[in-house]
């Protein structure tokens, strides 16, 4: 719908005993200014009235404000064009503002761009979204050269092994035979962070004291 600026003009200032006059009489047979819905006039109209007319004097203009005030921001979403007399500056859009599951018949392009945008954002965040850390429970299985070694030294070795994501958890020495005992211990790890393989060759590294690195059980946590 186009608004008809003659209209408008017509009306003269309405803060003015005649401006609110001419309204006041345009109203007494109408609800809005132009058809059966209110528009752009009628928010340009509203707008440039400073305060609600006087019921005794303008009793339909008084109707005509109190309802279109009644809308609130939506005001702005009127239907026509704003006349010429009137036209401002469009507000930028506000996204807070945008109906995200809106009628697309009801908005315009740059609110259809903001929808668009704001529905992709919504997707990549879920998409994104961390889940459980996965993790891994492992027993090991650390050998010595011989009866001899000193398996607390061992053991104060392998847990000298630090990284994120390893947790170092319980131990104890089992019998192999020959007065030998191998080093049985747990450690819990983040999947992503800890290469097993990796750790494994760091415990033999102290091959001093290690003979070999087993993995006795692997569970994923």
């Amino acid at each position: 719908m186009v608004v008809n600026n003659f209209l408008i003009m017509a009306l003269g200032d309405l803060n003015a005993a005649a401006g609110l006059k001419k309204l006041n009489e345009l109203l007494r047979s109408r609800s809005y200014l132009e058809g059966y819905q209110p528009s752009k006039a009628d928010t340009a109209a509203f707008d440039s009235i400073k305060s609600s007319p006087n019921g005794n004097d303008y009793p339909h203009a008084l109707r005509w404000y109190t309802h279109i005030k009644s809308f609130g921001d939506l005001r702005k979403q009127f239907p026509g064009a704003v006349p010429a007399a009137n036209a401002t500056k469009p507000a930028a859009a506000d996204d807070d503002d945008v109906d995200l599951f809106g009628s697309d018949d009801e908005e315009d392009d740059a609110a259809a761009q903001i929808r668009e945008q704001r529905l992709k954002e919504y997707a990549d965040k879920k998409t994104k979204k961390p889940g459980p850390i996965a993790k891994s429970s492992i027993v090991l299985d650390v050998k010595p050269w011989d009866d001899e070694t000193d398996m607390k030294a061992m053991e104060t070795m392998v847990r000298s092994i630090q990284m994120d994501g390893l947790v170092w958890g319980a131990s104890r020495l089992v019998p192999v035979g020959y007065g030998i005992h191998k080093l049985t211990i747990i450690v819990v790890v983040e999947d992503e962070k800890v290469s097993i393989e990796a750790l494994t060759e760091d415990i033999q590294n102290f091959e001093d004291l290690v003979q070999s690195v087993d993995v006795a059980a692997f569970n994923k946590i």
